[in-house]
């Protein structure tokens, strides 16, 4: 069934999300294919995930922990997330429909915020708490944010944002001493609220993207959006259970992190373990010391775990997913081979909010990204649009009961076409349906005639002993075009050098086809990363850029000399 876009009646009193829609020819194409998919014309999202729950599976059930021991049950977070809605409609005046910000790193608290504001009707706008306020600022001028729900470790940004663009903002914060405090605030409420009769198609979340190319867009999801990630990726390729345990290290401002730590185990009666921050090999060693069943981070996670020899420390996982970025091969295969897990891999994207192609079980190929989730359809299409064969690389595009919706930004437009969201990654589908990952469309090099996917010469660099980490950029060449440059992070104590370079690219010619290894190989101490740690290439062409502005004007100052 495709939806059409007239939209139901919304109970907003604040109108500023649908006001502020894309125009409806400017959306994708919305599809219900599957019968989970289907969904009443009223519904508020957090009703569906803690109060049927509790209802299911009672409030005794554990729902949240912590490695210092905090336990929350599903009677407690419904309590307090009741309370929450409470504070913000009965001291702060919310109306549904009002944006609230909310900062915070993976904590109990942060979950029960993040349900009391969709209790309340209100549209959450969740931030990285490690943003700073020249971050936040666009963030804060474009959602509007009438209150801030701020961890009280994180209020300074925040009220410095409020002090210059939003002086209407009301900052509480959690987690401090004060009277004002949301937690003693909280404490002083019922615990009983009626859950605004939001439509399922009113929006509930504003989700600033995070992306590679440095520039924030705001995509805007509905209430039905929240529960479609579920009955998609979270029954058909995740499958959790009611016993599980499920650890995640991106944070709940990530939509990754917000599946994966609170929609799928919600929905599922399972237990999230809220970490607010672990480098790899505390991260295995939380999994280990807290029975973590179902863990879920990026490839780079796992590949650190492994060369630290800590793989062994994963053996109790029943379901390990890999997203953010693609997962070498290689790396699949050694976790693989040395505790018997086979990674769910899978993409997705913060404008469909969760993961559209994936694989799970015996259905996994390594290598291959995977099939087009049960709800979803994909295609590989030409810069036409036109869907191209098996084996022809293109521009993904995808449809499915999510889809892009940016809040004012002229970008809808090249997100958007002919109805599928084209994600900017380069895949080709093979003739049994499986889409395999090139490279991102602004990440394919072009070197003398060649086609280029700088992730795969990522992979075969890391895969060097002496390789922490690279990043493979196009650098301009008068007589290639462009020459694969890379960025390379050695491991402590190895020397960067001339020798080195060298043993690198040699290296690359054996694991790849020779005209792909790095012509320029460059050592760094690390490399740029935004706050989720997700990899910013777009730093190091900005790098390659400049240098070539310098030699640009060095060679037109030369010929003015003459």
């Amino acid at each position: 069934m495709t939806l059409p876009l007239s939209l139901s009646p919304s109970v907003h009193v604040d109108t500023f999300t649908r006001d502020h829609l894309p125009p409806a020819h400017l959306w994708p194409t919305i599809e219900f294919t599957t019968p989970e998919l289907r969904y009443p014309a009223r519904l508020n999202a957090a009703t569906e995930l803690i109060d049927t729950p509790v209802s299911l599976y009672g409030p005794d059930r554990t729902a949240l922990r912590t490695p210092a021991g905090e336990v929350w049950t599903y009677g407690e977070l419904l309590t307090r997330a009741n309370q929450i809605a409470q504070v913000l409609t009965e001291d702060l005046g919310l109306v549904p429909g009002q944006r609230v910000l909310l900062r915070a790193p993976n904590n109990p608290w942060a979950v029960a915020s993040w349900l009391g504001i969709l209790k309340a009707g209100g549209v959450v706008v969740t931030t990285m708490a490690a943003l700073r306020a020249r971050e936040l600022t666009p963030i804060a001028e474009r959602t509007r944010p009438s209150v801030a729900l701020v961890d009280h470790r994180f209020t300074d940004d925040v009220r410095t944002v409020r002090d210059t663009v939003l002086p209407g903002l009301t900052v509480v914060e959690y987690g401090g001493t004060g009277p004002a405090d949301l937690v003693a605030r909280a404490s002083a409420k019922s615990g009983e609220f009626t859950d605004i009769d939001t439509a399922a198609d009113d929006v509930a979340l504003l989700g600033p993207t995070s992306g590679s190319t440095g520039v924030p867009k705001i995509t805007m999801h509905f209430h039905r959006d929240i529960l479609s990630i579920d009955n998609t990726f979270g029954r058909h390729a995740l499958g959790l259970a009611a016993d599980d345990l499920v650890a995640c290290t991106a944070p709940l401002a990530f939509t990754f992190g917000l599946g994966m730590l609170v929609v799928f185990p919600l929905r599922a009666g399972a237990c999230a373990l809220l970490t607010e921050s672990a480098t790899p090999p505390q991260l295995a060693e939380i999994v280990q010391r807290h029975g973590v069943t179902v863990l879920a981070t990026a490839p780079t996670a796992y590949r650190a775990i492994l060369r630290d020899g800590k793989a062994g420390q994963l053996a109790g996982l029943r379901v390990g997913v890999s997203a953010g970025e693609h997962i070498p091969r290689s790396t699949w295969e050694e976790v693989h081979e040395r505790i018997g897990l086979k990674v769910v891999d899978g993409i997705g994207a913060t404008e469909l909010l969760h993961i559209f192609i994936s694989a799970a079980g015996d259905a996994i190929r390594p290598g291959a990204t995977g099939k087009a989730v049960p709800g979803y359809r994909a295609a590989v299409l030409d810069p036409d649009g036109t869907e191209l064969g098996p084996g022809e690389p293109g521009r993904l595009g995808v449809i499915g009961p999510v889809g892009c919706r940016y809040l004012d930004d002229a970008r809808q437009r090249d997100y958007v076409v002919a109805g599928w969201n084209v994600t900017g990654d380069i895949f080709h589908r093979d003739e049994d349906g499986y889409f395999h990952y090139h490279a991102r469309s602004d990440g394919m090099i072009v070197s003398s005639g060649y086609n280029i996917g700088g992730p795969e010469v990522e992979a075969a660099i890391d895969t060097h002993p002496d390789v922490a980490e690279s990043a493979v950029v196009a650098r301009p060449d008068p007589e290639r075009g462009s020459i694969v440059c890379a960025f390379v992070v050695l491991r402590d104590g190895v020397p960067g050098d001339a020798a080195k370079a060298k043993e690198i690219q040699d290296h690359v010619k054996q694991v790849l086809a020779p005209y792909k290894y790095p012509r320029e190989v460059r050592f760094h101490a690390a490399l740029p990363r935004n706050t989720s740690g997700k990899l910013q290439r777009f730093a190091l062409r900005r790098i390659i850029e400049a240098e070539q502005a310098v030699k640009d004007e060095q060679a037109t100052e030369a010929v003015a000399e003459q």
